[in-house]
């Protein structure tokens, strides 16, 4: 499948990972954006890059690798995954410069490199912008009101750009399940004063309910390369046949 490019953030841990994996299994080529790099691979290209600074993302978007990597695809896939849970707890507890970094991280990031996908492949018959959505953001919690808000942009991100109908575009803000991954950890691991759903959480655990990284990036995967990609801007990969 080397006509499809893919460009996926947060690439060496977690459900981004996974996704990394089955994506150069199949023979498809990718531009990892992380904090820290991962095992080097023939189809594996890697930019350190800190997700959650605006400045630096917009200076590397600038010197155009982002543009000379997708250029002749027939299909460009940007996959935006990075994403952060903290800070976690009331808003009288939060920390004004975490609460920065997350909205910079969850939706900054995500927003910038969809425009620069969408304008630097202009050639390209088919592009496709997933995000990486969760259930918090149709669901409040109490606790995560920056996680729940940041995601939530995304969903209604991906519906006004599907609004644009731009034939050859299309995206759609999608949530992976419940997935095993560190950042599950990290909220079973949260004080139940400042996140009263812990036990909802760890219960998932005990019961086995947890999807495996592996698992959801399949199915995240196989939707965004499928014929009907698009057609719904928010979607769950729970819901699908």
């Amino acid at each position: 499948m080397n006509d499809i490019k893919t460009i996926l953030t947060g690439h060496t841990r977690g459900l981004g990972e996974a996704l990394a994996e089955i994506l150069l299994s199949r023979g498809i080529a990718v531009l990892g954006l992380s904090r820290t790099r991962s095992e080097a691979s023939d189809l594996l290209q890697q930019v350190e890059l800190d997700l959650a600074d605006p400045v630096a993302l917009g200076a590397w978007i600038a010197t155009g690798a982002l543009a000379r990597f997708i250029d002749n695809a027939r299909i460009v896939l940007l996959i935006n995954n990075a994403g952060m849970l903290q800070p976690v707890g009331g808003i009288e507890g939060q920390d004004v410069n975490a609460i920065g970094r997350a909205v910079s991280l969850n939706v900054a990031a995500p927003l910038m490199l969809s425009a620069a996908v969408a304008a630097a492949s202009p050639n390209a018959s088919d592009r496709r912008i997933v995000h990486i959505s969760s259930g918090a953001a149709r669901n409040a919690y109490a606790g995560w009101s920056i996680y729940c808000a940041t995601k939530a942009a995304l969903d209604h991100h991906a519906r006004a750009v599907a609004l644009d109908d731009n034939r050859a575009l299309r995206i759609a803000s999608v949530a992976p399940g419940v997935v095993d991954t560190a950042m599950q950890a990290e909220i079973r691991g949260a004080d139940l004063g400042t996140f009263p759903q812990r036990e909802r959480f760890e219960e998932l655990k005990r019961q086995g309910q947890l999807a495996t990284p592996a698992d959801a990036a399949r199915k995240v995967l196989d939707y965004a390369l499928s014929e009907a990609f698009g057609d719904t801007p928010v979607v769950d990969v729970r819901d699908l046949a």
